[in-house]
């Protein structure tokens, strides 16, 4: 398909797909037919208490009480209209009044009014303000999936000081959706390898993406989708089986973890010795006294070697026009123009020094 084509497609699909909402728990007709129902009960409810003391009841237009003067009685009464042809005489009738009816009438009339406000008003704003979200998107990170692997991704992010607002999460499953939208989080119900579902959340201005679906093939799907839509936005993926790293790699992916591959290096490394599968739960969470931190290199780093970063934290590694320069490389005693740097620091817990 041509590119300028392409984009009409892009375009259109765009305008089409609905924005990001928030999850809810009852579907909008069924919340509504919820308060009309316990309305209807209620009035229901006074109709037959009517009835049941008519006797208390006068008609000054033909003196006979029947069921439909019933009705057309509670109705107004409920809606404090009051025209005055029909009235309680009794004692009784006037108690019941007083006591069950006056109440009933203010139930049904809050009934009303939230209902409302929740279908006018707070929907429409609802819908206005996520509208408005969704088109000011940039630099925001986007999570296909939110299984355990993306949740907990997620969790971690926020734990490392990431705005929730900037997170977006994309699943076909409102359950999840509604975890996500309880830690503040944009959510949003779709299939994330259709292209108007990327488009949607405007995944060619994301500041990342990562992908977790809980299977390898829809994971390296949507790999592809996000690729094509957005070549230059980094993904990250997880794939669980060592033969399907390759080919997430193929698919676009910049980083590919296996979280079978890692459970295994810990194992290794506790069979080495007794500290170093701790160490390296440690560098992983930045709930551990230190964290392993990728950035660029400063400009007044240019020219200073890794060891000698003015941030405090322990050089590791260089990447370098996609090549990576270990510490205790010649390269590594003078940082460029561009590189990026991997260095521990010590968490804010302790700042002290280095663990």
């Amino acid at each position: 398909m041509p590119l300028d084509r392409r984009d009409e497609v892009r375009a259109s699909l765009a305008r089409r797909f609905s924005p990001l909402r928030r999850a809810v728990r009852v579907p909008v007709w069924g919340d509504l037919g919820i308060r009309l129902g316990l309305a209807l009960f209620l009035i229901m409810l006074v109709v037959m208490i009517h009835y049941w003391d008519r006797a208390g009841l006068v008609d000054h237009h033909d003196g006979e009480v029947s069921f439909l003067d019933v009705v057309y009685f509670t109705m107004i009464s409920i809606t404090t209209t009051g025209f005055g042809d029909i009235a309680p005489i009794s004692d009784r009738a006037r108690l019941i009044e007083a006591v069950i009816v006056t109440p009933v009438r203010f139930a049904v009339l809050f009934i009303f009014v939230g209902t409302a406000y929740n279908f006018i008003i707070k929907r429409s704003w609802e819908k206005f303000r996520m509208a408005r979200i969704q088109k000011q998107l940039s630099g925001h990170l986007v999570v296909l999936g939110f299984g355990v692997s993306g949740s907990e991704a997620v969790a971690e992010l926020i734990e490392r000081g990431t705005d929730p607002a900037s997170i977006v999460v994309m699943d076909p499953d409102e359950e999840r959706l509604r975890v996500a939208e309880k830690l503040g989080c944009n959510v949003i119900c779709a299939d994330a390898t259709r292209d108007e579902s990327l488009i949607s959340v405007r995944i060619t201005q994301a500041r990342s993406v990562l992908v977790s679906a809980g299977r390898d093939d829809t994971s390296i799907l949507m790999v592809l989708t996000v690729r094509h839509l957005a070549p230059d936005v980094p993904i990250s993926v997880v794939v669980r089986a060592a033969d399907n790293e390759l080919l997430a790699r193929q698919a676009g992916a910049n980083n590919v973890i296996n979280p079978v591959r890692f459970t295994g290096l810990l194992l290794a490394g506790s069979a080495q010795g007794a500290h170093v599968a701790d160490y390296l739960a440690d560098l992983a969470s930045v709930t551990g006294r230190v964290q392993l931190v990728e950035r660029p290199v400063t400009p007044d780093e240019i020219g200073r070697p890794l060891s000698a970063l003015p941030t405090g934290g322990m050089g590791l590694r260089i990447y370098r026009q996609g090549h990576a320069i270990g510490f205790w490389e010649p390269e590594a005693c003078a940082l460029e123009a561009g590189d990026t740097v991997v260095e521990i620091r010590p968490t804010e817990a302790t700042e002290g020094g280095v663990s």
